[in-house]
């Protein structure tokens, strides 16, 4: 995955390859995280156990968190990527996967307009910029998406927070079920796992922007391609796998302890 340098003689000579290992060892981390949030998420609503850490805004932050982190690397990946095509393909299967799953286990509510369903949707919003030579690039960039992501968290309950201001949006955008892909949530919507288009997808953007000026710093490339925690590595190299598997573990555990 990473050329051996150790017989040259120049060490900023290594050579940077498609594999970022620190921020395949960062999306490790993240992926703990978010195992240990759906395990304490289980054990608390699905096995009725008492955690009492487990309340908002603690639990808001920390899935907000994990969730930004995974949609941000997503974003830096698009340019390492052999095909955006086949890559949003095959998130899009993979969600379409989990609402099947999810549906007929009516273990909790089905996920609809997950997590990955947003990297897949994000994934074709890059191929469309980038066929119309249009991509943002650049800090400033990522960080005017990093706002508008912010700004738009209360979308989902119909307000936009913008320069101070609390802005109610219209009942209209809501009145159809239609819309509940983008982020405008019908009343009779459900998911436990919503990750619409607005406004994740700008936290997707954000790192697609930032990773435009970081590939063109070698210095930094050959950082983020040689520096690595082997164990946070290997998880964050098996990402999608453990998120399609990790829930259904947790789950057959919980049973087999006789708390489900």
């Amino acid at each position: 995955m990473i050329k051996d340098s150790s017989h040259k003689d120049d060490a900023s000579a290594r050579t940077v390859t498609h594999r970022l290992r620190f921020v395949d060892s960062v999306r490790g981390l993240l992926l703990i995280l978010m195992v240990l949030y759906h395990l304490c998420y289980d054990l608390h609503f699905i096995a009725g156990q008492d955690l009492s850490f487990f309340v908002p805004p603690f639990t808001l932050m920390w899935r907000l968190s994990v969730s930004a982190g995974f949609l941000f690397i997503a974003g830096m990946m698009c340019h390492l990527s052999r095909s955006n095509v086949r890559r949003a393909a095959k998130y899009g299967i993979v969600a379409l996967f989990i609402w099947i799953i999810t549906t007929l286990a009516a273990v909790d509510t089905p996920i609809n307009f997950g997590i990955i369903y947003c990297m897949a949707a994000s994934t074709l919003i890059y191929v469309l910029l980038k066929k119309l030579n249009i991509v943002p690039k650049g800090w400033l960039w990522a960080l005017v998406f990093l706002v508008a992501y912010l700004a738009l968290q209360g979308l989902s309950v119909r307000h936009v927070w913008a320069f101070g201001l609390n802005i109610k949006l219209p009942d209209a955008l809501y009145a159809t079920e239609y819309l509940n892909w983008l982020g405008f949530m019908g009343e009779s919507f459900r998911s436990s796992d919503y990750y619409p288009i607005l406004p994740h997808s700008f936290m997707f953007l954000a790192g697609a922007a930032l990773m435009e000026t970081i590939k063109e710093h070698p210095r930094i490339m050959e950082y983020l391609s040689n520096h690595s925690c082997k164990p946070l590595e290997m998880i964050g190299h098996l990402s999608l796998l453990i998120y399609v598997i990790h829930q259904p573990l947790i789950m057959g555990v919980l049973m087999l302890l006789g708390l489900v």
